[in-house]
Protein backbone atom coordinates (compact mmCIF):
# COMPACT_ATOMS: atom_id res chain seq x y z
CA UNK A 1 0.00 0.00 0.00
CA UNK A 2 1.28 3.60 -0.81
CA UNK A 3 1.49 5.77 1.76
CA UNK A 4 3.15 9.43 2.56
CA UNK A 5 5.18 9.84 5.27
CA UNK A 6 4.00 13.59 5.88
CA UNK A 7 4.24 16.98 4.87
CA UNK A 8 6.93 17.81 1.81
CA UNK A 9 6.25 21.69 1.71
CA UNK A 10 3.64 24.05 1.90
CA UNK A 11 3.19 27.34 -0.54
CA UNK A 12 1.47 30.76 0.47
CA UNK A 13 0.60 34.22 -1.61
CA UNK A 14 1.70 37.14 -0.38
CA UNK A 15 2.36 41.02 -1.71
CA UNK A 16 6.12 41.86 -0.51
CA UNK A 17 9.12 39.75 -1.04
CA UNK A 18 11.56 41.96 0.66
CA UNK A 19 8.65 41.98 3.44
CA UNK A 20 8.22 38.16 3.04
CA UNK A 21 12.05 37.09 3.29
CA UNK A 22 12.67 39.56 6.12
CA UNK A 23 10.04 38.22 8.57
CA UNK A 24 10.90 34.37 7.58
CA UNK A 25 14.95 34.61 7.98
CA UNK A 26 14.79 37.37 10.89
CA UNK A 27 11.61 36.54 12.67
CA UNK A 28 11.58 32.93 12.67
CA UNK A 29 15.11 32.50 11.83
CA UNK A 30 14.75 30.09 8.66
CA UNK A 31 16.90 30.14 5.79
CA UNK A 32 16.17 31.32 2.41
CA UNK A 33 17.06 28.18 0.59
CA UNK A 34 16.19 28.59 -2.59
CA UNK A 35 15.56 32.27 -4.43
CA UNK A 36 13.47 31.01 -8.45
CA UNK A 37 10.79 32.34 -9.76
CA UNK A 38 7.10 30.37 -10.40
CA UNK A 39 7.56 28.19 -13.27
CA UNK A 40 4.34 28.84 -14.58
CA UNK A 41 4.89 32.86 -13.89
CA UNK A 42 8.28 33.56 -13.98
CA UNK A 43 7.50 37.15 -13.91
CA UNK A 44 7.21 36.18 -10.18
CA UNK A 45 9.75 35.35 -7.64
CA UNK A 46 9.04 31.73 -5.74
CA UNK A 47 10.97 31.99 -2.62
CA UNK A 48 11.48 29.05 -0.60
CA UNK A 49 12.94 28.96 3.33
CA UNK A 50 13.69 25.86 5.47
CA UNK A 51 16.13 24.32 7.86
CA UNK A 52 19.69 24.90 6.75
CA UNK A 53 19.44 21.88 4.18
CA UNK A 54 16.24 22.53 2.91
CA UNK A 55 14.86 19.01 4.13
CA UNK A 56 11.47 18.00 3.05
CA UNK A 57 8.88 18.45 5.72
CA UNK A 58 10.90 22.13 6.61
CA UNK A 59 10.23 23.93 3.38
CA UNK A 60 7.45 26.90 3.37
CA UNK A 61 7.45 28.11 -0.12
CA UNK A 62 6.23 31.97 -1.30
CA UNK A 63 5.00 33.39 -4.23
CA UNK A 64 5.55 37.36 -3.39
CA UNK A 65 3.56 39.43 -6.18
CA UNK A 66 2.75 43.35 -5.00
CA UNK A 67 0.07 43.62 -7.72
CA UNK A 68 -2.20 40.29 -6.00
CA UNK A 69 -5.22 41.22 -4.19
CA UNK A 70 -5.88 40.31 -0.95
CA UNK A 71 -7.02 36.98 0.03
CA UNK A 72 -9.50 35.69 3.03
CA UNK A 73 -8.35 32.63 5.14
CA UNK A 74 -11.25 29.89 5.07
CA UNK A 75 -12.96 26.43 3.91
CA UNK A 76 -10.61 25.06 1.09
CA UNK A 77 -7.40 25.63 1.99
CA UNK A 78 -4.69 25.14 4.98
CA UNK A 79 -5.62 27.33 7.66
CA UNK A 80 -2.69 27.42 9.84
CA UNK A 81 0.73 26.28 9.45
CA UNK A 82 2.30 25.09 12.42
CA UNK A 83 6.43 25.04 13.04
CA UNK A 84 7.82 22.43 15.83
CA UNK A 85 9.98 23.97 18.61
CA UNK A 86 11.89 21.61 21.17
CA UNK A 87 10.06 20.85 24.36
CA UNK A 88 10.87 23.83 26.75
CA UNK A 89 11.14 26.77 24.14
CA UNK A 90 8.26 28.53 24.50
CA UNK A 91 9.45 31.12 26.57
CA UNK A 92 12.28 31.90 24.39
CA UNK A 93 10.07 32.41 21.36
CA UNK A 94 7.51 34.45 23.46
CA UNK A 95 9.76 36.96 23.81
CA UNK A 96 11.30 36.85 20.40
CA UNK A 97 8.00 37.24 19.20
CA UNK A 98 7.07 40.44 21.77
CA UNK A 99 10.98 41.78 20.19
CA UNK A 100 9.21 42.05 16.88
CA UNK A 101 5.98 43.51 18.21
CA UNK A 102 4.34 40.41 17.35
CA UNK A 103 0.54 39.62 18.92
CA UNK A 104 0.35 36.28 20.02
CA UNK A 105 -1.99 33.89 22.02
CA UNK A 106 -0.90 30.97 23.75
CA UNK A 107 -3.03 27.74 23.92
CA UNK A 108 -2.92 23.80 23.45
CA UNK A 109 -4.50 21.13 21.02
CA UNK A 110 -3.47 18.03 21.70
CA UNK A 111 -1.86 17.87 25.12
CA UNK A 112 0.40 20.04 22.82
CA UNK A 113 1.63 24.05 24.04
CA UNK A 114 1.16 26.53 21.32
CA UNK A 115 2.29 30.35 20.50
CA UNK A 116 -0.46 31.13 18.10
CA UNK A 117 0.28 34.19 15.54
CA UNK A 118 0.66 36.17 12.31
CA UNK A 119 3.44 36.90 9.79
CA UNK A 120 3.61 40.10 8.11
CA UNK A 121 0.76 39.56 5.71
CA UNK A 122 -1.81 37.43 8.10
CA UNK A 123 -1.06 34.24 7.70
CA UNK A 124 -1.83 32.05 10.62
CA UNK A 125 1.27 30.17 12.29
CA UNK A 126 1.61 28.27 15.18
CA UNK A 127 4.89 27.27 17.03
CA UNK A 128 4.59 23.76 19.11
CA UNK A 129 6.60 22.33 21.30
CA UNK A 130 7.29 18.56 20.82
CA UNK A 131 9.97 16.32 22.45
CA UNK A 132 13.05 17.08 19.85
CA UNK A 133 16.80 16.93 20.97
CA UNK A 134 18.11 19.91 19.99
CA UNK A 135 20.90 22.20 21.44
CA UNK A 136 19.16 25.46 20.88
CA UNK A 137 15.72 26.51 20.86
CA UNK A 138 14.91 27.15 16.80
CA UNK A 139 12.45 25.89 15.04
CA UNK A 140 12.95 22.25 13.87
CA UNK A 141 10.87 21.98 10.96
CA UNK A 142 7.16 21.76 10.56
CA UNK A 143 4.93 20.36 13.03
CA UNK A 144 2.15 19.74 10.51
CA UNK A 145 -0.75 22.04 9.09
CA UNK A 146 -4.70 22.38 9.51
CA UNK A 147 -6.69 22.28 6.94
CA UNK A 148 -10.09 24.22 6.69
CA UNK A 149 -12.03 21.65 4.39
CA UNK A 150 -15.77 22.51 3.15
CA UNK A 151 -16.09 18.91 3.54
CA UNK A 152 -14.15 17.50 6.21
CA UNK A 153 -15.12 14.06 6.32
CA UNK A 154 -14.40 13.75 2.71
CA UNK A 155 -10.67 15.34 3.37
CA UNK A 156 -10.26 12.86 6.21
CA UNK A 157 -10.72 9.87 4.17
CA UNK A 158 -7.87 10.94 1.76
CA UNK A 159 -5.85 12.13 4.65
CA UNK A 160 -6.65 8.21 6.27
CA UNK A 161 -7.68 5.89 3.00
CA UNK A 162 -5.38 7.10 0.30
CA UNK A 163 -1.83 9.23 2.23
CA UNK A 164 -2.28 6.30 5.01
CA UNK A 165 -1.95 8.44 7.98
CA UNK A 166 -3.31 7.23 11.14
CA UNK A 167 -6.32 9.25 13.08
CA UNK A 168 -5.08 9.80 16.05
CA UNK A 169 -8.14 11.62 17.97
CA UNK A 170 -10.22 14.78 17.88
CA UNK A 171 -10.72 17.29 20.23
CA UNK A 172 -12.23 20.57 20.63
CA UNK A 173 -13.36 20.52 17.09
CA UNK A 174 -10.01 19.40 15.27
CA UNK A 175 -9.16 15.78 13.86
CA UNK A 176 -5.59 15.10 13.65
CA UNK A 177 -4.18 12.84 11.48
CA UNK A 178 0.04 11.84 11.99
CA UNK A 179 2.30 10.56 9.55
CA UNK A 180 5.58 8.45 9.92
CA UNK A 181 8.27 11.31 9.53
CA UNK A 182 10.05 13.11 12.48
CA UNK A 183 8.80 16.50 11.10
CA UNK A 184 5.84 17.95 9.58
CA UNK A 185 4.16 14.55 10.67
CA UNK A 186 0.66 15.92 11.91
CA UNK A 187 -2.19 17.38 9.87
CA UNK A 188 -5.53 18.56 11.92
CA UNK A 189 -8.82 19.08 10.13
CA UNK A 190 -11.06 22.00 11.80
CA UNK A 191 -14.66 20.36 12.00
CA UNK A 192 -16.19 23.65 12.79
CA UNK A 193 -17.97 25.78 9.87
CA UNK A 194 -15.45 28.67 8.55
CA UNK A 195 -15.75 31.07 5.67
CA UNK A 196 -15.35 30.36 2.36
CA UNK A 197 -12.10 31.41 1.08
CA UNK A 198 -10.62 33.47 -1.08
CA UNK A 199 -7.56 32.90 -3.15
CA UNK A 200 -4.74 35.92 -2.06
CA UNK A 201 -2.04 37.33 -0.74
CA UNK A 202 -2.02 36.32 2.97
CA UNK A 203 -3.87 33.11 2.25
CA UNK A 204 -1.93 29.34 1.65
CA UNK A 205 -2.29 27.99 -1.65
CA UNK A 206 -1.76 24.49 -1.21
CA UNK A 207 -0.13 21.64 0.87
CA UNK A 208 2.39 18.95 -0.86
CA UNK A 209 3.04 15.61 1.08
CA UNK A 210 6.20 13.29 0.31
CA UNK A 211 6.87 10.65 -2.13
CA UNK A 212 10.19 9.50 -2.05
CA UNK A 213 11.25 9.46 -6.19
CA UNK A 214 9.48 9.90 -9.55
CA UNK A 215 8.73 5.70 -9.44
CA UNK A 216 7.01 6.20 -6.54
CA UNK A 217 5.23 9.57 -7.93
CA UNK A 218 4.11 7.84 -11.04
CA UNK A 219 2.22 5.20 -8.82
CA UNK A 220 0.49 7.55 -7.04
CA UNK A 221 -0.92 9.22 -10.32
CA UNK A 222 -1.95 6.01 -11.39
CA UNK A 223 -3.69 5.12 -7.78
CA UNK A 224 -5.24 8.62 -7.96
CA UNK A 225 -6.78 8.24 -12.02
CA UNK A 226 -7.93 5.41 -10.04
CA UNK A 227 -10.10 6.83 -7.47
CA UNK A 228 -11.26 9.31 -9.78
CA UNK A 229 -9.04 12.80 -8.54
CA UNK A 230 -7.87 13.94 -11.87
CA UNK A 231 -4.71 14.59 -10.76
CA UNK A 232 -1.95 16.50 -13.24
CA UNK A 233 0.68 15.46 -15.36
CA UNK A 234 3.84 15.01 -13.56
CA UNK A 235 5.72 17.99 -13.59
CA UNK A 236 9.26 19.31 -13.47
CA UNK A 237 9.78 21.78 -10.64
CA UNK A 238 13.56 21.11 -10.77
CA UNK A 239 14.48 20.32 -7.33
CA UNK A 240 11.53 17.70 -7.52
CA UNK A 241 8.80 16.27 -9.24
CA UNK A 242 4.95 16.61 -8.58
CA UNK A 243 1.62 16.33 -9.32
CA UNK A 244 -1.66 18.39 -8.27
CA UNK A 245 -5.20 17.21 -7.52
CA UNK A 246 -8.03 18.98 -5.29
CA UNK A 247 -10.08 17.46 -2.82
CA UNK A 248 -13.76 17.05 -2.04
CA UNK A 249 -13.50 19.79 -0.07
CA UNK A 250 -11.83 22.12 -2.22
CA UNK A 251 -8.05 21.20 -0.52
CA UNK A 252 -5.24 21.97 -3.44
CA UNK A 253 -3.06 18.27 -3.01
CA UNK A 254 0.69 18.26 -4.33
CA UNK A 255 2.59 15.14 -3.97
CA UNK A 256 6.50 16.14 -4.45
CA UNK A 257 9.86 13.88 -4.41
CA UNK A 258 12.03 13.99 -2.05
CA UNK A 259 14.71 14.11 -4.48
CA UNK A 260 16.88 15.47 -6.00
CA UNK A 261 16.54 18.75 -3.40
CA UNK A 262 18.02 22.37 -3.59
CA UNK A 263 21.33 21.33 -3.82
CA UNK A 264 20.94 19.98 -7.42
CA UNK A 265 21.88 23.97 -8.98
CA UNK A 266 23.72 25.49 -5.91
CA UNK A 267 26.26 24.15 -3.07
CA UNK A 268 24.67 23.91 0.26
CA UNK A 269 27.02 26.71 1.32
CA UNK A 270 25.44 28.69 -0.85
CA UNK A 271 21.71 27.98 -1.09
CA UNK A 272 19.44 30.60 -1.58
CA UNK A 273 22.72 33.34 -2.69
CA UNK A 274 21.62 33.52 -6.84
CA UNK A 275 18.70 33.53 -8.67
CA UNK A 276 17.92 30.35 -9.97
CA UNK A 277 16.55 29.59 -13.29
CA UNK A 278 15.59 25.98 -14.89
CA UNK A 279 17.14 25.79 -18.34
CA UNK A 280 14.13 27.07 -20.14
CA UNK A 281 14.44 29.86 -18.92
CA UNK A 282 17.68 30.92 -18.50
CA UNK A 283 17.64 32.84 -22.45
CA UNK A 284 15.17 34.95 -20.25
CA UNK A 285 17.48 35.77 -17.20
CA UNK A 286 18.39 39.66 -18.22
CA UNK A 287 14.92 40.27 -18.48
CA UNK A 288 13.78 38.61 -15.54
CA UNK A 289 16.63 40.28 -13.49
CA UNK A 290 14.98 43.37 -14.22
CA UNK A 291 11.92 43.43 -13.83
CA UNK A 292 12.08 41.68 -10.34
CA UNK A 293 12.23 43.65 -7.66
CA UNK A 294 15.72 43.46 -5.90
CA UNK A 295 15.54 41.61 -2.89
CA UNK A 296 18.28 40.37 -0.08
CA UNK A 297 18.93 38.30 3.37
CA UNK A 298 19.34 40.87 5.60
CA UNK A 299 19.35 41.67 9.42
CA UNK A 300 16.10 43.06 11.15
CA UNK A 301 16.09 44.22 14.30
CA UNK A 302 12.91 44.10 16.17
CA UNK A 303 9.35 45.85 16.24
CA UNK A 304 8.71 45.18 12.81
CA UNK A 305 5.12 45.91 13.14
Amino acid sequence: MLKSIGIHHITAMVNDAQRNIDFYTNVLGLRLVKRTVNFDRPEVYHLYFGDNSGHPGTIITFFPWEKQLKGRIGTGQVGVTSYAIPNQSMSVWKDRLQQFGLEFKRTSRFGEAILAFRDSDGLELELIERQIKSSNHEIIGFAGATLFSAQPNKTAEILESLFGMECVGEEDGFLRFKGEALVGNTIDIKLTPSVRGLMGAGTFHHIALRANDEKELNEWRELLLDKGYNPTEVRDRNYFKSIYFHDEGGILFEIATDSPGFTVDESIEQLGEGLMLPQWLEAKREALEKQLPKVEVRRVEGNQS
